[in-house]
């Protein structure tokens, strides 16, 4: 998905990633009027970036759909003042496609110390996750969250049925590397034999003076982008919409200034 921040709020920025979690559904996602994501396939996640601030509207099509057919997703979200933000297309606890947007957790972590944070987006019952066999979260519902600080190292993770040693997902080996928040999202469906894990790393945490600050909102810490390279089409498309105004229906994100 992609987002296009209107002009009122243009000298803000948030930082945004979108993950698309529905299996099997291959999209086109319009910003504005404007295609930014075409052929978006199921398990992606994208490089986060810094994306001026404002109202998103945006309409999320099957593939070759758009932009006048009838939207597979459609809905209004707001992000709050200077987010690192991640926006998922999934599917809910009934199997029917939802968008929903979180706040990734910015706040420094301790010397030694790992975030880790557990988003249930899967079409599933209530869910416990566990840590080297040991439950750490329970009764975890979908379309929540639970985060928590452990020691920096590697873990063994699963994710069972809420109250059982039922393993619906896993085990997955997790490196929480110190000054880190790890994000695992769990997605699919568990009536179709679809679920699946997502992870993203969010970098940059250190407690000072042993690592770089996230600064007053935390904005500066990102998730890590490998190729290098400078910001992708859809990121250069929201700011195009942005600085266009356009109006359309859709999602609608409001991403505040970073401090």
């Amino acid at each position: 998905m992609a987002l296009a921040a209107a002009p009122a709020q243009a000298a803000d920025e948030a930082t945004v990633s979108v993950l698309h979690g529905i299996p099997g559904l291959t999209v086109d996602v319009y910003a504005n009027g404007q295609q930014l994501l075409p052929d978006f396939k199921p398990g992606t996640l994208t490089d986060p970036q810094e994306l001026p601030a404002g109202s998103y509207d945006i309409k999320v099509f099957k593939d070759n759909e758009g932009p006048n057919g009838t939207p597979a997703l459609q809905k209004q979200v707001e992000v709050p003042a200077g987010a690192n933000a991640t926006l998922v297309a999934h599917l809910d606890a009934n199997g029917a496609p939802m968008l929903s947007a979180f706040v990734n957790d910015t706040a420094p972590v301790a010397a030694g110390k790992a975030r880790v944070t557990v988003r249930h987006v899967a079409a599933a019952p209530a869910v416990d996750v566990r840590a080297n066999g040991t439950p750490v979260f329970t009764g975890l519902t979908n379309p929540k969250e639970a985060k928590g600080e452990v020691d920096a190292g590697m873990i063994k993770a699963d994710v069972t049925l809420a109250g059982t040693s039922t393993v619906a997902l896993g085990p997955a080996d997790l490196n929480l590397a110190e000054g880190t928040n790890t994000v695992v999202y769990a997605y699919g469906s568990a009536a179709d034999k679809t679920l699946a894990l997502k992870t993203q790393a969010i970098t940059g945490l250190h407690s000072a003076p042993g690592g770089v600050p996230a600064g007053g909102s935390g904005a500066a810490a990102n998730a890590r982008t490998d190729d290098g390279g400078g910001a992708p089409a859809w990121a250069i498309g929201l700011a195009a919409a942005g600085a266009l105004g356009l109006a359309a229906g859709g999602y609608r994100v409001v991403a505040n200034r970073r401090n």
